[in-house]
């Protein structure tokens, strides 16, 4: 070992083998949405040995994000997110290519997406029907894809699961998830992690997507600085959970963990 690559990874190697760390440094890998479960899901990979990493968000970092989100720090409020965790990313790794896209995957942008293109896509959107949206287009052009559910309002990471969508049972957005992939006649045989915890019912009330969300004049800021706009997605919707760390950094790495064990199943097979 005489590479920097060589070194960070060689405790990736003893576990996973050579044949297996070599396709992991070759694949690539696109995640949308990068808060509490898609930033840890993109850090985990990156340390293990990723080193072609897209990585899609349009929403800014706010105070609110700081509890669970990797790149979310005091100093960089008001930041796009995916900027801030690919600063991250090669502090981590300066050899890896990150692309970061300011940017969302909803009915206006998908076609500008060739997820044709990218070996692994990991969805950890939170809007149900862009997730649909991302879901349909994986499965329709046989795109290998790990999705994540529902991370929010949950506290109990021995109730995290990982299973085929059809196969999930309590997690409210699965289900949604379900019923709409079902009425478009698409396969819900996509491996998906989720909680069989129920959700936990908000303790308190907030604020977010308000005139008074702590992140408005941030918003208004970023808006006067750059071309694009982050999307208010707190303000679309209809409720705002909570969240813990110890659960969406959990669900990130299982993410995380399904395309490695993947890439070794893969390999092993020959």
């Amino acid at each position: 070992m005489n590479s920097f690559y060589d070194n960070m990874t060689h405790r990736t190697l003893m576990v996973i083998g050579g044949k297996a760390l070599e396709r992991l440094g070759r694949v690539s890998v696109i995640i949308f949405g990068v808060g509490g479960v898609g930033s840890w899901c993109a850090e985990s990979l990156v340390r293990s040995g990723l080193t072609n990493l897209t990585m899609v968000d349009s929403d800014i970092v706010c105070p609110t994000n700081i509890n669970r989100q990797i790149q979310a720090l005091a100093r960089n409020v008001g930041q796009s997110k995916v900027e801030e965790l690919k600063k991250r990313l090669l502090e981590i790794n300066p050899q890896a290519s990150i692309t970061a896209l300011h940017a969302a995957y909803d009915e206006t942008s998908y076609r500008n997406f060739n997820l044709s293109s990218y070996d692994y896509v990991i969805d950890a959107i939170d809007s149900l029907k862009n997730k649909v949206l991302l879901l349909e287009q994986c499965v329709s052009s046989g795109v290998k894809i790990f999705s994540s559910m529902g991370a929010g309002a949950k506290t109990d990471p021995s109730k995290i699961r990982v299973d085929l969508l059809s196969n999930t049972k309590i997690c409210p957005l699965a289900r949604n998830v379900r019923r709409r992939l079902r009425k478009n006649n698409i396969s819900t045989d996509i491996l998906c992690v989720y909680s069989e915890e129920l959700p936990v019912d908000p303790a308190a009330e907030t604020v977010c997507g308000s005139g008074d969300c702590p992140c408005a004049k941030d918003r208004e800021k970023f808006c006067a600085d750059h071309d694009e706009a982050p999307v208010d997605w707190c303000g679309m919707k209809k409720q705002i959970n909570g969240a813990l760390v110890h659960i969406t950094g959990i669900f990130g790495f299982m993410l995380a963990g399904l395309v490695i064990n993947d890439i070794k199943a893969l390999v092993e097979a020959g």
